[in-house]
């Protein structure tokens, strides 16, 4: 398997939208679809990549706007993984009627996100690629993919350049926010590249360094 990754920043917000890709086989996941679903589609056809999953890093709408169009694109629809409290929370904080804004809610879960976890790109691969860790706090049931081959950690809006995720939303926890950045993004190799949800890619080496948040 040779893994690879792309990012497509998309949509009224800059979501970045990332594809963790097996070279070998052509097989490929998708991670927060968010806005514009038929521009996403229209990547992936035009790479010739075969969508085997959609992962979630959490519930907020401008992550999983797209996960309803994208999975029903295909037959039979592709799974979505994403973890429970994330699930339950966007189906009781439809957040976008704030904004104006109407979207396609998470129709169901496939495959219940939990910390520890293993993931391949294929669901029914024995060869698993990243590991799932939980960090709740800016949204309950947040998590983030950790790829060590590529030395990636997918982030949704856990952590950013210099600045971590809100925690004024409905169901936000500030402390657990911190705690788990400490636990479960800090504890990670220094070198690994951290791509989050919106804006540039950093590393846990300089988060721990100049975050003004939190400090490793």
């Amino acid at each position: 398997m040779k893994l690879a990754y792309e990012t497509l920043t998309i949509g009224p917000m800059g979501n970045n939208v990332y594809f963790l890709i097996d070279e070998d086989t052509n097989n490929c996941v998708i991670i927060d679809p968010g806005f514009l679903p038929r521009t996403q589609l229209d990547f992936i056809k035009k790479n010739g990549w075969n969508l085997r999953q959609i992962w979630v890093t959490h519930g907020h709408f401008d992550h999983t706007a797209g996960v309803k169009t994208i999975s029903d694109a295909f037959d039979p629809p592709v799974p979505i993984a994403m973890h429970l409290e994330s699930f339950e929370w966007s189906k009781d904080n439809p957040s976008a009627q704030s904004f104006g804004i109407s979207v396609d809610e998470v129709p169901h879960v496939d495959i219940p996100l939990v910390h520890g976890m293993k993931l391949g790109i294929d669901p029914q691969s024995e060869e698993k690629v990243v590991e799932v860790r939980d960090v709740s706090g800016h949204n309950p049931g947040s998590v983030i993919f950790y790829c060590p081959e590529l030395k990636i950690a997918l982030v949704g809006d856990a952590i950013f350049r210099e600045s971590i995720g809100r925690t004024d939303f409905a169901g936000s926890d500030h402390q657990l926010l911190l705690k788990n950045i400490r636990e479960q993004i800090y504890s990670l190799p220094e070198d690994t590249v951290l791509l989050p949800g919106h804006m540039g890619a950093t590393t846990v080496g300089h988060e721990k360094r100049f975050n003004p948040f939190v400090r490793g």
